[in-house]
């Protein structure tokens, strides 16, 4: 769709196509809910039947409104918010009048939800490099000095995205937590604000100056978290901010974007094309090669949580150990046993939307239960067990040390003669 050059796998439309049809989803294949509605049968219907469900959900926000039946009405214009975010990103295209529309309906029934809101919601404007990051602040009632969480969404996301603004964990914890739209997402999407190699981070460390001049905010107490390709940018931004006390991440994305962009759904690589706006693939794999952790996890000193599934297509585990290890500071590894990419709603966490975990070990890093030398690696068991309070994983992530068998071949396997090479 739009103005980019033709790219290798845009042939594979046709499967994509089927894909949505019989999945219900644009990535993510291994799980089996329905993201998109099932009337649409093709990737050019997503935008529009999902505005069609989302105007259904407004009218019926209106009308609780009208009722003075605040409460149902956020819950619906946060539904309705949730199905425009997802529309709008189906469009990958400068100046397109259904992305702007669409986009613009996302803000506006976030304004009700931040109207409606139990505790307080703000939308911010945050300058950065000749322009404005918009951000969205959530604070506990009251509005108290607390600590306070920096949200990097993921690449699909938006600063209104899922974590859950009517319930929102880090604020339950007597947090605040700033999301925003960083290069290439959301509203800097719209003004056309590129993600550039290393521009993320440094809207992150833009947004930490904001926060600073907060009356809400401890500046001695301000972490991170992020979720997807946010794992990857708030691990750069750790680097290389050391105001940053903690840094949670989450859906691994620490590792070569070669599976991302080049074995998983087509989608990613052209919707990245277009945040990073590029338009020549070949000057795309080059800027991709370029987005590894390598250099950066050894000067992340502040307590540090990785979680990546066990079989994520997107950031394969082999990838994500090197960086777990290179990670300089107190740090945790989190495999979450049996999964892919999203750990949310899955049992390995109960069925909870999992970021109050998240949440909870940044408070316990705030609070200084991570002490240098802190090095633990958990599996968290998708039946039984105690969930992420799983006791630490003794030996690698391989069957022989995942089952306790021991390693190596066997006499059987060695036979009389041992091994020998295919020239001996």
């Amino acid at each position: 769709m739009g103005k980019q050059t033709e790219r290798r796998r845009d042939n594979q439309q046709w499967m994509l196509d089927w894909i949505v049809k019989t999945t219900g989803r644009v990535q993510n294949f291994a799980y089996d809910n329905r993201v998109i509605p099932p009337e649409v049968k093709s990737y050019e219907q997503i935008h529009r039947t999902i505005d069609r469900h989302a105007r259904h959900v407004v009218s019926i926000a209106e009308a609780a409104e009208e009722h003075g039946h605040v409460e149902t009405a956020r819950e619906l214009y946060w539904v309705a918010s949730e199905h425009y975010r997802e529309a709008q990103h189906a469009i990958f295209e400068d100046d397109n009048p259904e992305k702007i529309y669409l986009h613009g309906m996302l803000l506006k029934c976030f304004d009700k939800v931040m109207q409606y809101a139990d505790h307080p919601i703000e939308r911010v404007e945050i300058p950065f490099e000749g322009n404005f990051i918009q951000g969205i602040l959530h604070m506990p009632p009251g509005r108290p000095k607390a600590p306070t969480v920096l949200f990097f969404p993921g690449m699909d996301m938006t600063k209104e995205a899922f974590v859950d603004a009517l319930n929102h964990p880090f604020v339950a914890r007597g947090m605040n937590c700033l999301h925003i739209d960083g290069p290439g997402q959301g509203t800097s999407n719209i003004r056309k604000i590129r993600v550039t190699l290393d521009n993320y981070e440094r809207a992150g460390s833009a947004a930490i100056d904001f926060l600073e001049k907060r009356p809400e905010v401890d500046a001695e107490q301000i972490a991170l978290s992020g979720f997807s390709m946010g794992s990857y940018w708030g691990m750069r931004m750790a680097a290389d901010d050391k105001r940053l006390k903690a840094v949670a991440t989450a859906a691994a994305c620490y590792g070569p974007k070669t599976a991302i962009f080049e074995k998983a759904s087509p989608r990613f690589k052209q919707v990245f094309m277009y945040m990073a706006g590029i338009h020549d693939e070949d000057e795309f794999d080059e800027f991709a090669s370029k987005m590894v952790l390598d250099s950066h996890a050894p000067r992340i000193t502040c307590p540090t949580l990785q979680v990546t599934g066990e079989y994520d297509p997107l950031a394969p585990l082999d990838t994500v150990l090197p960086i777990y290890e290179k990670v300089a500071g107190p740090k945790e590894l989190w495999v979450v046993e049996d999964d892919f990419h999203a750990p949310r709603h899955r049992p390995n966490f109960g069925g909870l939307d999992f970021y109050g975990f998240l949440a909870d070990w940044i408070r316990d890093a705030l609070a200084g239960k991570y002490k240098a030398g802190h090095k633990k690696e958990i599996l968290i068991p998708a039946h039984g067990g105690p969930g992420p309070y799983v006791a630490p994983h003794q030996g690698g992530f391989l069957l022989p040390e995942k089952v306790g068998a021991e390693p190596g071949l066997s006499e059987a396997q060695l036979g009389p003669a041992g091994i020998r090479s295919d020239s001996a």
